[in-house]
């Protein structure tokens, strides 16, 4: 899997990732392949965990809403949108909606964190989203990079030194997690 963290400190958001592509027990590490764990699409930054399939799919399938469908400024609209995409997901990308017998919906497959001028968001399979105030992160490595931003956080200057030491913690601790690390840091947009 993987460790993507986004975190908000003061005015700041960073959204972080490690770089290891595995195959089951086979470990691709940059400089094999060129696969990033998060892209840049309508002023946002998404990343996202699990299949590698995952990145192409939701970057064609996201560039592919039309403008006025493609809204990832808030809760409610990151839910719209998803609510949008999940039956192209299905229809154009052959998405297999089945997790368990029991699931209450249909699964999106995937979790991804969002980080944009109007915070910091997550969406998880189901197509819950959520706001998060300090700190998130999804993947393998996500309890290491939890337990490291929770750790840091107080002391940090910034989002980026918060966001860095989750994604070191994943890649100290996870399997699946290695560096090099990516990050990206912009600023909140000011509420008038």
């Amino acid at each position: 899997m993987s460790t993507v963290v986004v975190a908000r400190k003061g005015s700041t958001l960073a959204i972080a990732s490690d770089s290891l592509v595995t195959f089951g027990e086979t470990r691709l590490p940059p400089g094999y392949e060129a696969n990033d764990k998060m892209f840049e699409i309508a002023g946002s930054w998404v990343g996202a965990v699990g299949s590698t399939a995952h990145m192409p799919v939701l970057r064609q399938a996201l560039a592919g809403l039309p403008p006025e469908e493609l809204q990832l400024q808030s809760r409610d609209a990151l839910f719209d949108t998803f609510l949008r995409l999940h039956p192209k997901l299905k229809d154009r990308f052959f998405l297999n909606t089945k997790e368990h017998d029991s699931d209450p919906y249909e699964s999106s497959q995937f979790s991804i964190l969002v980080a944009n001028v109007h915070g910091i968001f997550g969406v998880e399979s189901y197509r819950e989203v959520f706001e998060f105030e300090r700190f998130w992160a999804i993947g393998s490595g996500r309890r290491f990079a939890l337990g490291a931003m929770h750790a840091a956080y107080d002391r940090a200057k910034s989002a980026r030194e918060v966001a860095q030491a989750g994604v070191l913690a994943g890649c100290e601790f996870d399997t699946s997690s290695a560096g090099p690390l990516r990050v990206h840091t912009f600023k909140l947009k000011t509420k008038a």
